[in-house]
């Protein structure tokens, strides 16, 4: 596995779809680059898993069985507001999907060129959270030194 991100932007990323050839396909892509990926197929079991774990980005399909992307997000939202994440369907203009009208942070068309979104868009949302990362992992530190006196 080659790790051509050498600039610390490593991520924890959950990948939610009902498609397996499409967690499957993201989760080698987004591997290769050195992100730690977990793949869920339902985003109940999906929401249960973000209890237990700390993700740096989400990304859902839209379209998925028992609840879409849209109650996904919002659901997820309650539970970690912070989160980042990336909404991906084949429907976005027909259902006018955008990010101020879904809650994501990034809403993607599937398409050919979609790999290379997803790449870029999954950067961008580490590049924006690696100050507050480190701000958290500063204020944990404190939070360690006062306990230990």
């Amino acid at each position: 596995m080659t790790n051509s991100s050498s600039n610390n932007l490593n991520g924890r990323i959950l990948i939610v779809d009902d498609n397996s050839d499409g967690l499957a396909a993201r989760r080698s892509v987004l591997e290769e680059l050195g992100h730690k990926v977990i793949t869920c197929g339902a985003p109940y079991d999906a929401l249960e898993l973000c209890t237990k774990q700390r993700f740096d980005v989400v990304v859902t399909d839209y379209k998925m069985p028992k609840m879409n992307g849209l109650e996904f997000i919002g659901r997820l939202k309650k539970q970690n507001p912070q989160v980042a994440v990336i909404l991906i369907s084949g429907f976005t203009d027909t259902l006018g999907l955008t990010e101020s009208s879904t809650g994501a942070d990034v809403v993607m068309q599937k398409s050919n060129n979609e790999v290379s979104q997803l790449i870029r868009s999954v950067n961008r949302l580490l590049r924006q959270q690696k100050p507050a990362r480190k701000a958290a992992a500063a204020q944990a530190g404190k939070a360690d030194k006062r306990k230990s006196r």
